[in-house]
């Protein structure tokens, strides 16, 4: 092909195709995690929030379509490298708006403002990641005077596996570990995909998301005498009809004043002539009587929440709306034993991730309906999860939203043991939350999944490894052996309490074995046990 100009159909097809290239791929980028356990899900981050934006990849004008596809991956965005790349598409679809069709000059435009969006996303943007291929890359192809689109991602391609390559000299931590960055070769795998669309010999594939974390409905845990408790996620793409409405000037709240009366975890936006709904309601019939007033439908997705809750325990997700207060908090946990602690410290909601399962934003929208505040702590526990946390934030306009960025669980369950919700304003609240974080450990013991080095030590597949952070402190093929020089080699002084938390593959007797050692070494401290059912993780230790 000899493709001058893209237009709405070339960009859905683009979009649709970078999809299935990174699907195919998504593995090799998980297995780019530079920490050597087995959490790597920078692929599956990226590929849910891709398959976000491809799934409503569907307008009449190309400003439209680029919009639809930055939307559905701004929701569906988790992970750092997903929100970073949320935000770059949002850029295009900002350089593409009232573009129509457009050409390479404007296209290579589109792509410097997917940079910037991408950048400004990032408070502190850390060069020899997904931001800096992203950057030197479009740079680059736009220097090159392409007459075609193929020339201008052909040159995209050949400076992003380029800045891809220097990337491990950027950043010590992927040198060290022979890598690299993975969210760079995320974004490589999507523009190629893009790329590929355009020959033509190309083969669209069926693009699928993943049911990541997700198990097989049991149709069984519904029957004919079971009662409908939690109602129904109803999810719709309605395109505005001009026999039907004013489109161009047609106001989304008359839909959402609407549904206000007959459903909760509300979301909804438009874009052009398209309208995306989501909201959880007893009544879906109501749903699409009303929505059809002002259009027809595109798609339509109605699922059963009392069989998706029948089929997981519950921890505080369920969707009944709660009595409305001053503050409200939500965490994010992983592990049923865990999420029953943070529920008992106080917490309103408990998303479910963390390592290697990401909540995406969207997870963060349903459950600030849940809350029903005025203010809403956010706290993620990861550092991986604060930015799909903090764009939920910025969409979120019934409450004001408040991301206390806590790294740890420890930093989380610490904030939690202090929230004070007596205190008049959310300023004073959140000073003592972070307040809360500052001393405070949280140590693990993992399995790992290659053969490495970290903080001199030599570290090998399949052995267990204790580490605080990123920094590795004890390696050995007896798990319990590790906990305990885990143990040894973090201080203790001055604090009252260690909380260990047991995986799903935990032992009784060794777990035994290491409070004993715990108490031994530290007789001073409050031991508290619990099982935390969390997977990668065997022990996870708490201390306070």
């Amino acid at each position: 092909m000899n493709t001058k100009t893209a237009d709405a159909l070339l960009y859905k097809k683009m979009v649709e195709a970078g999809a299935a290239n990174l699907k195919a791929h998504a593995d090799e980028i998980n297995d780019l995690n530079v920490f050597p356990i087995p959490d790597g899900d920078t692929g599956d981050n990226m590929l849910l929030t891709v398959l976000g934006g491809a799934e409503v990849a569907e307008a009449q004008t190309l400003g439209e379509t680029a919009r639809n596809v930055a939307n559905g991956m701004l929701l569906s965005a988790r992970g750092n490298s997903g929100v970073i790349l949320s935000q770059f598409f949002d850029g295009i679809a900002a350089g593409l708006d009232g573009v129509e069709p457009a050409d390479v000059e404007k296209l290579a435009a589109a792509m410097n403002e997917g940079v910037k969006h991408a950048y400004a996303a990032v408070m502190e943007p850390t060069e020899g990641t997904i931001l800096t291929v992203a950057r030197e890359s479009a740079e680059a192809a736009g220097q090159l005077g392409a007459q075609t689109v193929e020339e201008y991602l052909d040159g995209f391609l050949a400076e992003a596996n380029a800045s891809l390559m220097r990337t491990p000299e950027l950043l010590a931590v992927l040198k060290q570990a022979g890598v690299v960055d993975s969210g760079g070769a995320g974004l490589i795998r999507i523009v190629e995909g893009m790329r590929r669309s355009l020959d033509d010999d190309f083969d669209a594939a069926v693009v699928d998301a993943p049911k990541i974390g997700a198990e097989k409905l049991d149709l069984g845990k519904f029957d004919e005498n079971s009662v409908l408790e939690f109602g129904y996620c109803t999810e719709l793409l309605l395109r505005l009809q001009t026999a039907k409405t004013d489109v161009e000037n047609f106001d989304v709240s008359v839909i959402t004043d609407y549904l206000q009366n007959i459903g909760n975890s509300i979301v909804a936006f438009k874009t052009g002539s398209i309208v995306k709904i989501h909201v959880h309601t007893m009544t879906p019939d109501k749903v699409l009587g009303f929505c059809r007033n002002f259009g027809e439908f595109l798609t339509v997705k109605i699922e059963n929440m009392s069989l998706q809750h029948n089929n997981t325990e519950s921890f505080g997700t369920v969707d009944k709306p709660k009595e409305h207060k001053k503050y409200g908090v939500v965490t994010v946990a992983c592990g049923n034993g865990i999420k029953q602690m943070m529920l008992d410290l106080g917490a309103d909601e408990v998303v479910n991730g963390g390592q290697s399962m990401n909540p995406s934003a969207k997870d963060f929208l349903d459950s600030f309906d849940r809350v029903n505040a005025d203010t809403i702590f956010v706290l993620p526990n990861n550092g991986n999860v604060i930015l799909a946390a903090k764009q939920a934030a910025k969409m979120y306009e019934k409450a004001d939203v408040r991301v206390i960025e806590s790294k740890t669980l420890g930093e989380g369950h610490a904030a939690l043991t202090m929230l004070n919700t007596e205190l008049d304003t959310p300023e004073e609240v959140e000073s003592e939350l972070y307040d809360a974080m500052q001393n405070v450990t949280t140590a693990a013991v993992s399995t790992c999944s290659r053969d490495t080095e970290s903080n001199g030590l030599d570290l090998y597949k399949g052995e267990y490894i204790g580490f605080v952070g990123d920094r590795v402190l004890s390696a050995d093929n007896d798990r319990v052996d590790t906990a305990k020089r885990l143990i040894d080699g973090i201080d203790f002084t001055d604090r009252e309490i260690c909380i260990l938390i047991c995986g799903k593959d935990s032992d009784a007797a060794e777990t035994e074995e290491i409070r004993e050692h715990l108490a031994a070494k530290h007789s001073m401290c409050e031991i508290y046990v619990i099982d935390g059912e969390q997977d990668i993780y065997h022990y996870i230790m708490i201390v306070e």
